[in-house]
């Protein structure tokens, strides 16, 4: 199994500790079924189950935690998520590095036309971003440096390092949150640089979980969500075509199915 991920140039996710399995979600949901008194495929029935229906709590009796190297800058959309519990790297205890994140290739560029926080065509003429950069980076670390040379605290000399300066954390979530993470930061309207990191670490998990990721990936990640006039407008489809199937449906989720386009 991987336990170490290199993103980018500079940057990493290493898979430090996982507590539980897949068969710890089940007990956790059953309760009172010890280890090794259920098949396989009843465990991943179940899990299916609770993904599908939302019952979230047993998910959450298992963990990852992940040490990972990240610009500040993306380290900001990972601390967002307020579940997980996490310790970082101290510009005040400790000097901070030299090194700066340097987006290459297609990853520059335009701002979109369409969406406000999103990007668009790749940037013609990458030569001046990457002198601009590379001009602030060198300027920046110079400066710390100096400063630190002057004696200033270091808690006051990182205030000239810009947010593409590289920082550690310790990082660990339960299962189910992990889960959440996931859905939104591999999204493919999030920013790439932490979608990057997101796929890192899920790649990680999925060895680990294969059973319960399965059922994520099926029911959350790879799935949609309708408002109620589109139920209408499914309904109305539906109801008059005749090729209509439910191939690749179990009994019980074909009996789901057809409870939601219901009236």
């Amino acid at each position: 199994m991987i336990d170490e991920i290199e993103v980018h140039d500079l940057g990493f996710v290493k898979l430090l500790d996982i507590m539980g399995s897949d068969e710890e979600v089940e007990n956790a949901a059953r309760i009172s079924y010890g280890e090794g008194t259920r098949k396989v495929s009843q465990t991943r029935n179940l899990i299916r189950y609770l993904m599908r229906h939302k019952h979230t709590s047993p998910f959450e009796m298992c963990e990852v935690k992940f040490h990972i190297k990240l610009p500040i800058f993306v380290m900001r959309q990972l601390v967002r998520h307020r579940t997980a519990s996490l310790n970082e790297y101290s510009g005040r205890y400790s000097v901070m590095s030299n090194e700066f994140y340097l987006p290459e290739g297609d990853y520059l560029q335009k701002q979109s036309e369409t969406n406000r926080q999103g990007r668009g065509e790749v940037l013609e003429g990458k030569g001046l971003a990457h002198f601009e950069m590379n001009r602030i980076f060198d300027g920046a670390a110079t400066a710390y440096e100096t400063l630190l040379n002057q004696d200033l605290t270091r808690e006051l000399a990182r205030i000239v390092l810009p947010v593409s300066n590289y920082t550690e954390v310790i990082w660990k979530i339960d299962l189910h949150n992990f889960f959440h993470v996931i859905k939104l930061r591999m999204d493919k309207h999030a920013q790439q640089e932490i979608q990057d990191y997101s796929k890192a670490m899920y790649e990680m998990v999925v060895p680990h979980f294969p059973l319960c990721c399965e059922a994520f990936e099926d029911y959350v990640l790879e799935a949609k969500t309708f408002s109620k006039q589109e139920m209408e407008v499914l309904k109305y489809e539906i109801a008059g075509s005749k090729a209509f199937a439910l191939e690749g449906l179990s009994k019980r989720e074909r009996t789901e199915f057809l409870e939601k386009i219901g009236d």
